[in-house]
């Protein structure tokens, strides 16, 4: 299981806000009615995760209870009555995992406030499945009442690792940055925390260490190391003690280098990697010889595969990965049998299955989801072949109301593949309807995937047809499609917006006269470039938190974004500041403002570290000055990079549903 650290923006800043900004409330709405408000697609997921004990006889589940905050229950399975095991009227059960067959670890946050509302860090806690030997075990900004022994809480920023414990002993392993600033974490340290006594144990680990993996025996065996423009994948050699370096690669150049998924149990890794190829694959490799497995284990002609593994105790049974959609790949003939027979059942859902660690328990967690469904959780009895409903995210949505999701393979201008997501209205011919083509942020994340999206439906069902381009530089679709997308912002990258969008209109699904371009971050970059580019095309944009000034990406010190990232990404990946200076001003938005006339829907949060405020009030400035009167403006004041308040989230759709049926009539 992968272990790695949160992104290099993490900081204390974020975590413990200094202060909060003085903000005013939004101005009311206006008074017209809306057919759609959007609280019914943007409300609080109700159930949104549930695991197995290690020996499959208890399920831990987090949910929404009667006071509104998410808690911590467990389900004995010969019994099936839950137990809450924890709630607080303040914050959320966060991550929670199974430290062993009896106890959880799990730490908090609160999902319900907006960034600069956020004053603790997500602390650490342990519990046993019936509620007894609670422990707080890590300090959050204000201390908790000490439980009476005389060991101290770990500092602040001692944090749970990510993925899964070694579900034997009373331990899990945290990571602590010993050095942060507002823009870098340094030196890394790995420990073990006992959840029983609090105390800790370092674990030795080479220098600038940001992954690691473990054997079943719990013995570190891999790391990953990061500094400046150079990582590493290291491999411990069981006999010796000594680290062996594995690869050497750029991470802001190559992205599919080694990327270590799993110690297996009789030490072989499961990692992806290219090996030549345009596409990642999956492979295992023995790291004594370097020696690949003689194929790959798992491979697409047409995506990337990067596969967790899902593993019993002794043996891996199977690797799941995202293409268009989830996929489980299963090594083991019983989980494949399972899988089929499962799927026969539910056969309009991708259902994620999930069995005990350890022993013959007869119970298999599913999740089960879709396009056009939220989340379900399920328990299904092997014995009995029966199913048993435990919840669902959101168990207010009806699917059958809900719009499919179509991923067509498009030609860009230059012939490149541009694979781009279709999603209509529910009802209707389908045909010359208003369109919101709707641009990913990153750039550089993963592609769309088949699933339940709430700001695509909510569109859906207000009447738009909704096109999602998966542009140049989205992640999934191999090398060539990240490395075409290097220093092409306003360029190509935008070309390849344009085309989906005439795509659209020449299969005769979008009106041509009543499309609107929108996006946030770097889509609201792109949808303020495509009104500047292609004025006759695009009847109104929507641009929230979005990048204005690519000068400003370098310059701006209260930015998040790493010094690292400044100093070897951006000049690669964007530009160079100074060989570059006029290629970048000429692919600002707020150089080309004055060829933007159509009306505009800008937001902001003004505690946005990623793309500070600044970027939106520039534009703004530069919209008014050159004269254009149909702009609007809304800034959420203690907002950051992205909508975490419920209410301020609701708010900015409904304002967007109105924008959008003012100017696309």
């Amino acid at each position: 299981m992968t272990h790695s650290f949160p992104d290099a923006a993490l900081t204390r800043r974020a975590l413990l806000s200094a202060a909060a900004l003085a903000a005013a409330s939004p101005c009311a709405l206006a008074q017209s009615p809306l057919p759609v408000d959007a609280a019914r697609f943007f409300a609080r997921a109700q159930m949104t995760g549930a695991a197995l004990s290690p020996d499959g006889r208890r399920l831990a589940m987090r949910s929404i209870g009667k006071e509104g905050r998410a808690v911590l229950s467990v389900l004995p399975l010969d019994t099936l009555q839950p137990q809450v095991v924890f709630i607080s009227d303040t914050d959320d059960v966060d991550r929670f995992v199974w430290v062993n067959n009896d106890r959880l670890a799990f730490d908090l946050a609160d999902t319900t406030a907006a960034d600069a509302e956020q004053d603790s860090a997500p602390g650490l806690f342990a519990v046993d499945h019936d509620g007894k030997r609670f422990k707080q075990l890590v300090e959050r900004q204000h201390l908790w009442l000490r439980d009476g022994t005389d060991a101290a809480l770990q500092p602040w920023n001692t944090f749970l690792l990510n993925g899964s414990t070694q579900r034997q002993g009373n331990e899990v392993l945290v990571w602590r940055p010993e050095t942060i600033t507002e823009k870098e974490i340094g030196h890394i340290k790995l420990m073990r925390l006992n959840t029983l006594t609090g105390r800790t144990l370092e674990i030795d680990a080479p220098l600038h260490s940001n992954g690691w993996w473990a054997d079943r025996d719990g013995q570190l065996r891999v790391v990953t190391t990061h500094k400046g423009n150079q990582a590493s994948v290291r491999w411990r050699d069981p006999a010796s003690g000594a680290w062996k370096l594995l690869a050497e690669f750029d991470p802001f150049e190559e992205d599919g280098n080694l990327q270590v998924s799993h110690v297996g149990a009789d030490g072989r890794l499961f990692v992806a990697s290219r090996r030549g190829s345009d596409r990642l694959a999956m492979w295992t490799v023995d790291p004594a010889t370097g020696a690949f497995s003689a194929q790959p284990l798992a491979s697409s002609p047409q995506f990337d595969v990067e596969a967790a593994v899902v593993e019993r105790r002794d043996r891996v049974l199977g690797l799941r990965f995202r293409i268009d959609a989830e996929v489980t790949q299963w090594l083991d003939a019983d989980m494949q049998a399972l899988q089929q027979l499962i799927d026969k059942a539910l056969p309009r859902t991708v259902n994620r299955l999930s069995v005990p660690w350890t022993g013959d328990e007869p119970w298999v967690l599913v999740e089960a989801f879709a396009d056009i469904q939220p989340t379900m959780y399920l328990l299904f009895n092997r014995s009995t072949r029966k199913f048993t409903r435990l919840g669902g995210q959101r168990p207010d949505i009806d699917a059958k109301q809900q719009s499919a999701m179509d991923l067509q393979w498009l030609k860009a201008r230059d012939g490149r593949s541009l694979p781009t997501w279709v999603s209509l209205p529910k009802g209707g011919a389908g045909k010359n309807l208003p369109t919101a083509v709707l641009v990913h942020g990153g750039p550089w994340v993963k592609n769309t995937a088949w699933r339940w999206y709430p700001e695509v439906q909510f569109l859906n069902a207000l009447g738009y047809a909704v096109i999602q381009p998966q542009f140049r530089g989205t992640l999934g679709f191999g090398s060539d499609h990240f490395t075409a997308s290097w220093r092409q912002w306003g360029r190509r990258m935008q070309d390849d917006v344009t085309d989906a969008t005439r795509w659209a209109i020449a299969e005769g699904i979008a009106d041509p006269g009543r499309i609107a371009l929108m996006g946030a971050s770097y889509g609201g970059y792109a949808t303020l470039m495509g009104l500047a580019r292609e004025p006759e095309l695009y009847r109104c944009g929507v641009a929230w938190l979005a990048v204005t000034d690519l000068d400003l990406m370098y310059s701006a010190h209260w930015s998040d974004m790493s010094d690292a990232y400044k100093k070897y990404g951006m000049p690669r990946l964007i530009g160079d500041r100074v060989k570059d200076a006029a290629e970048l001003k000429a692919n600002s938005p707020i150089t080309v403002a004055a060829r933007i006339r159509q009306p505009v829907l800008l937001a902001h949060g003004e505690h946005d570290q990623r793309v500070p405020v600044e970027h939106g009030k520039a534009m703004l400035r530069a919209l008014q000055e050159a004269g254009n009167r149909r702009v609007e403006w809304i800034s959420y004041a203690r907002e950051g990079h992205g909508w975490r308040k419920p209410a301020n989230e609701v708010d900015f759709y409904n304002r967007v549903a109105l924008f959008l049926a003012t100017h696309l009539r």
